[in-house]
């Protein structure tokens, strides 16, 4: 199931990649810093409201899918999709009340509220998608993310350009999920036909989602606290900068981490549910060592190209500031992604997310802590500094704290063959000449590669030499057969 997964999400995630960086692209240049750091604020707090009011929800499709069956799956649906039109209606109008009266200037109140109005609709089509992953239907998640991924950056991008300015990608982003809603929305609706809609199945569901919805929220006060910080220091333009920044490299790795989740969960959950421990424990170290394997000369690959990227892609005013602190972010999205799609589903497995959200707590406090402390000192690079710091204690923690619950194996050979390859894909890019720009990017992205790809199979980083042998082996039988 997770190399299905793996090779079904790979054409969404390609597409997700190439608009993430093309939003970067077209909205450091189009938005001014400061309506870009004003839309970064309003998506921090879209973020958040988001994972305060429906996150749950969703987690609960992805874990109780798969142990539901007949009338308890139209129960299951029932209760999930009327709690989440109760939430709406009863939050909607005191979030509006309070936005309206929020002393904030006029631009940052409109993206808040385009964020805002969105979230009803990102919930539906989420519950949507999640089905579609704990079912296995990879090609109609697939779809449904290239759709939204595309439409929201088209939308936004024309709302731009007709100078709607900070609230412009928000309005795309609420807008794409919406036009798919009369796709997908009826077919699940069908499949709660007759079911019922129990209060003690929404109690589970609360004990068992909102302490991950908490736990995310922890997680984006991580990933936030230091733009509103710096709004309170710097200023929107600083924010502006950082958020371009750490969007180049975090959206990098948040893209493979996404993709190799997406198939990775749903696949741990099944073989947790129904197959023996040795089949689970074998599970959980091939997932470990593939994200070992893409992520690490990822992260220590955006760190080397930060310069040329930057240039390459971020607006003149954003790419001196955001270059600087590029490398620190990729390291933090790096821990970020081990954390969040690998280390803690031993809560999710376990359903122990009580112990999730306690695990959050700590980097999550830390983070507020340091960035209180360096970023008045260092400004944006005290703030990069602090991030990187924090998600490092988050991975001590959740690999601490999550082993007495469900022990996730860490294969530590895999990491250190894949971290000697990383290290000379690092000497052999530092050694090349620094035409700048574009012509860079490409130059030192794809002697990296190369060099890292020759050194995995050379060191036999995850196993990757013996699955190239019998992926041609099964090719030669099968020629000969032929």
């Amino acid at each position: 199931m997770f190399w299905r997964g793996v090779w079904g999400y790979l054409p969404a995630n390609i597409i997700q990649g190439l608009v993430g960086f093309g939003a970067i692209v077209v909205f450091t240049r189009l938005l001014s810093a400061e309506e870009f750091g004003r839309y970064a604020l309003a998506f921090s707090i879209m973020t958040l409201v988001h994972v305060a009011t429906f996150s749950w929800l969703e987690a609960a499709m992805a874990r109780f899918w798969a142990a539901e069956r007949g009338q308890t799956l139209a129960d299951h649906f029932t209760t999930l999709y009327r709690s989440a039109t109760v939430i709406t209606a009863l939050a909607l109008v005191p979030v509006a009340l309070l936005l309206w009266i929020a002393p904030v200037v006029m631009d940052l109140k409109l993206a808040i509220a385009a964020g805002l109005a969105g979230i009803p609709i990102r919930c539906f089509a989420k519950l949507a998608q999640e089905r579609y992953r704990a079912a296995g239907e990879v090609g109609r998640s697939a779809t449904m993310d290239i759709a939204v991924s595309l439409g929201g950056f088209v939308i936004g991008a024309g709302c731009a350009l007709g100078g709607l300015g900070a609230a412009s990608p928000l309005i795309g982003i609420g807008i794409a999920p919406l036009l798919t809603l009369p796709f997908v929305l009826p077919g699940e609706l069908r499949q709660a036909r007759g079911g019922v809609h129990y209060r003690a199945r929404m109690s589970t569901y609360a004990r068992y989602g909102y302490p991950i919805a908490a736990g995310l929220g922890l997680s984006l006060i991580m990933a936030s606290t230091d733009r509103f910080l710096l709004e309170i220091f710097l200023g929107p333009a600083a924010v502006g900068a950082y958020h371009a920044g750490y969007s180049l490299a975090s959206r990098t790795l948040d893209v493979l981490f996404i993709w190799l989740g997406a198939a990775g969960t749903p696949a741990l959950i099944m073989a947790w549910e129904r197959g023996s421990r040795d089949a689970f424990r074998t599970a959980a170290c091939e997932q470990a060592s593939t994200f070992i394997l893409i992520g690490l000369p990822a992260a220590v690959g955006v760190a080397l190209v930060a310069r040329p990227l930057a240039d390459f892609m971020i607006g003149e005013d954003l790419r001196l500031v955001a270059a600087s602190v590029t490398p620190w972010i990729a390291l933090s999205a790096l821990l970020s992604g081990v954390t969040a799609y690998y280390l803690s589903q031993s809560f999710v497995l376990g359903k122990r997310t009580d112990r999730l959200l306690l695990t959050l707590c700590i980097p999550a406090g830390a983070n507020v802590i340091l960035n209180l402390i360096l970023v008045p000192a260092m400004g944006v690079m005290g703030a990069a500094i602090a991030t990187t710091i924090s998600f490092a204690i988050g991975v001590a923690a959740s690999m601490a704290m999550g082993r007495p619950i469900v022990a996730m194996p860490v294969p530590w050979d895999t990491l250190v063959r894949c971290g000697v390859a990383s290290a000379l894909m690092g000497a052999a890019v530092m050694s090349l000449p620094a035409p700048g720009g574009f012509a860079e990017v490409v130059l030192k992205a794809g002697v990296g590669a190369c060099v890292y790809a020759a050194a995995a199979l050379l060191l036999n980083a995850a196993g990757v030499r013996d699955l190239a042998r019998g992926i041609l082996t099964r090719r030669r039988t099968s020629g000969m057969t032929a």
